[in-house]
């Protein structure tokens, strides 16, 4: 069992250790894809041992998951900062240009999503991990999205800030699944701010 799971001090040396393995188990999903990886692999372009990573990772699902994990709540707290940004109203068009210039972007960690997304998609205790993610990012838009008073309000046709959020993840899904096709990041950006401002101000930039 791993220290975590039996209550053992986290070092900071087994921190730079966890951290070197997602870090070189990322690396290697992206190139080969989860499912054709190996713990050996993990091991050797982390350059450590089994038993380094068993005293870190109960299994490779784990340390996909805690991968996923890491880069999932990176995104959230890059969209709640750029939506925090206009204090008590939410400017939405210069909120949705904030997030298309700081969200990540990334087209190995979009092939690690999407190889996770397939796994969750055939194991349900999976999924129900996957979204509660998914369901903390959209809480996030929503709760912001909520009061979008002060400069630009939601279209009607999207009845609630809840509803807003889905829209909002739904969007940024197509435009990542397009970018790991073409690999135009700068395009990707610029569809994902066009496609965000129709949706929550019915294409105006105005109030």
């Amino acid at each position: 069992m791993t220290a975590k799971a039996t209550g053992g001090r986290v070092t900071g040396r087994r921190v730079r250790t966890r951290a070197n393995l997602l870090e070189a188990a990322f690396t290697v999903f992206a190139a080969k894809g989860f499912g054709r990886v190996s713990i050996e692999q993990v091991c050797e372009a982390a350059g450590y041992s089994r038993g380094a990573f068993y005293s870190n990772f109960d299994s490779l699902d784990e340390l996909f998951f805690a991968l996923y994990r890491q880069r999932a709540d990176l995104i959230a707290d890059q969209v709640s900062a750029a939506l925090a940004s206009d204090g008590p109203d939410l400017d939405v068009p210069a909120a949705v240009e904030r997030v298309t210039e700081v969200l990540l972007l990334d087209r190995d960690w979009l092939l690690v999503k999407t190889d996770f997304l397939v796994h969750a998609a055939r194991d349900p205790q999976v999924a129900r991990t996957l979204l509660e993610h998914r369901a903390r990012l959209r809480r996030a838009i929503a709760d912001r999205l909520a009061r979008a008073r002060g400069h630009t309000a939601l279209p009607a046709v999207l009845g609630d800030a809840e509803a807003a959020a889905h829209a909002v993840v739904a969007a940024y899904d197509g435009v990542t699944t397009q970018l790991l096709l073409d690999r135009d990041v700068a395009g990707a950006r610029v569809w994902l701010g066009q496609l965000l401002t129709a949706l929550l101000t019915d294409g105006s930039t105005g109030q």
